[in-house]
């Protein structure tokens, strides 16, 4: 615990008494560190940004740069980022913009793995997995429980719907449903992520109207928004609901949609 005689921590900077901030590290004067934060060596964190408790940044992790958008104009904005995360080697975490409400936020419990990039005004939950130089562009949402395959891109605006697993080398250009699976080069729905719904223990009734729920969406009569909405009124299964209310809430972009 402690800030290193290396580190240099600018002045107006909140660090907990409980951080530890390693050699060569420079926290900004508007950046706040919670309870047993550790940031490694060679970190910088830097803009508004609020790091919470437990979360560990590993060497050369650059978190609250501007974003990488020309029509920033160094407007106030925020990065947030929640408990217990593990943020590694070389990720890059940017501030959001006026344009995108001005808030990048990161929940509690990802793992963000050596070279990942989380863009500006993302807004990515709680158990998310990033795996190795995968990058989520600007304004996309990632919700809980997600995994993203290494060297994947998520196109600005997409929302990827919870517990969907994408895999590695795949580019993602339009919305993914709840707990589906992504897979090819340039990102089809080629089913349910069954193998991630068995690990967080959802029963099997559950799991068989997923199933059916599916083949609605990809074999049944009218549009796929027509589908949607018959799941919505006709389903008991929360999970199907969840699947339902996705598609049919507001979006910027279209869906992958069931092969």
């Amino acid at each position: 615990m402690g800030v290193h005689p290396s580190a240099v921590v600018e002045e107006g900077a909140q660090v907990d008494p409980s951080a530890t901030v390693g050699p060569f590290c420079l926290v900004g004067p508007h950046v706040t560190l919670g309870p047993d934060v550790v940031l490694k060596s060679h970190v910088v964190v830097t803009g508004q940004t609020t790091i919470g408790a437990g979360t560990v940044v590993f060497p050369f992790a650059v978190i609250g740069e501007i974003p990488q958008d020309l029509k920033f104009k160094g407007e106030a904005s925020r990065l947030e980022i929640g408990k217990r995360n593990r943020i590694r080697e070389h990720v890059t975490m940017n501030c959001g913009t006026e344009g995108g409400g001005g808030v990048t936020s990161v929940g509690d419990d990802g793992l963000f793995m050596a070279g990942c990039h989380i863009a500006h005004d993302a807004q990515v939950g709680n158990n998310v997995i990033v795996v190795n130089n995968a990058a989520v562009a600007g304004h996309c949402v990632i919700e809980d429980e997600v995994i993203i395959g290494g060297l994947s891109g998520i196109h600005q605006w997409v929302r990827i719907g919870r517990g969907a697993i994408i895999g590695a080398v795949t580019m993602v250009t339009n919305d993914v449903i709840p707990h589906g699976l992504v897979q090819a080069s340039r990102g089809e729905l080629d089913g349910l992520n069954l193998v991630g719904l068995k690990r967080r223990g959802v029963a099997r009734g559950d799991i068989t109207a997923l199933r059916a729920a599916f083949q609605m969406l990809a074999q049944g009569e009218g549009t796929f928004h027509d589908r949607a909405e018959r799941l919505a009124a006709e389903t008991e299964s929360a999970y199907v609901r969840e699947i339902a209310d996705f598609v049919l809430a507001e979006s910027g972009r279209h869906f992958l949609t069931p092969r």
